[in-house]
């Protein structure tokens, strides 16, 4: 389990702050516009799932299961801009009204609570404007070292060590990576065992096959794949590790 490393507070905060600027982002942009990194994904498409989850996780709070009917599209003469907007108060009340650590339904079995939610909530905001931004041909907006950590770290610990194995997919060979960012360096382990990964310290680290290396952000875009291996420093060690795990992260997050 990952409880992550940004506060609840802040967590809720980046929602509301990345849901604007997914929103403005948004405004006046032909909804057709591809995201560069993500073939057959456009910004339409990318702003109405956004805008459908706040929704989703709002009614999941508020009935306290997993809901089967919430507004998933606009509503007649409503824009992109104002359905994401609109989506965000009812989802932050319900957040904020509660504690981190107070109980509730989620799909990660290791954290039914609503820090979970908060922390979802925050990536997937966050990834989400930088594909619209990405669309629309706007300078990406940088993501603060702290985010971009916590974004790394929710990425390992319940995309590829929970999400990976719900799906019942392994590696083909047994490979380690480390991955460091900022000041600290997480140990990824993929073949044909679950796969996992933790934080670890650089003498743990230096026992990996291989190793990427970036800024908060770049690891963080990468690990989530936004952006190409030439846009990081060239990494080290063996490759076919490190191809094996942004491989098996595709899958995860598809």
């Amino acid at each position: 389990m990952s409880r992550g490393l940004v506060a609840y507070d802040r967590l809720i905060d980046v929602v509301e702050q990345e849901a604007e600027r997914l929103a403005a982002s948004a405004e006046g942009q032909r909804p057709e516009r591809q995201v560069p990194a993500c073939p057959g994904l456009n910004l339409g498409e990318t702003a109405r799932h956004v805008g459908s989850t706040y929704r989703m996780v709002s009614t999941w709070l508020r009935e306290g299961s997993q809901p089967l009917v919430w507004q998933q599209d606009p509503e007649k003469g409503q824009t992109l801009p104002e359905y994401v907007r609109s989506g965000v108060p009812p989802l932050v009340r319900a957040l904020r009204a509660r504690e981190p650590d107070d109980p509730c339904e989620t799909w990660w079995p290791a954290e039914r609570n609503h820090n979970f939610w908060a922390r979802r909530l925050a990536h997937e905001s966050t990834v989400h404007r930088m594909d619209v931004q990405s669309a629309v041909g706007l300078p990406v907006d940088p993501v603060d070292d702290d985010v971009a950590e916590d974004g790394v770290d929710e990425i390992l610990s319940l995309w590829l060590g929970h999400r990976l194995d719900l799906l019942g997919v392994r590696g083909t060979r047994q490979g380690t990576v480390a991955l460091r960012a900022g000041n600290k360096v997480w140990l990824a382990t993929t073949g044909p065992d679950p796969a996992v990964a933790r934080l670890v310290d650089d003498e743990e680290a230096a026992s990996a096959d291989g190793e990427v290396t970036g800024t908060p952000m770049q690891l963080y875009r990468w690990l989530w794949g936004r952006i190409p291996d030439r846009d990081l420093p060239p990494p080290t060690g063996d490759h076919d590790a490190i191809a094996q795990l942004w491989a098996l992260l595709r899958l995860a997050t598809k």
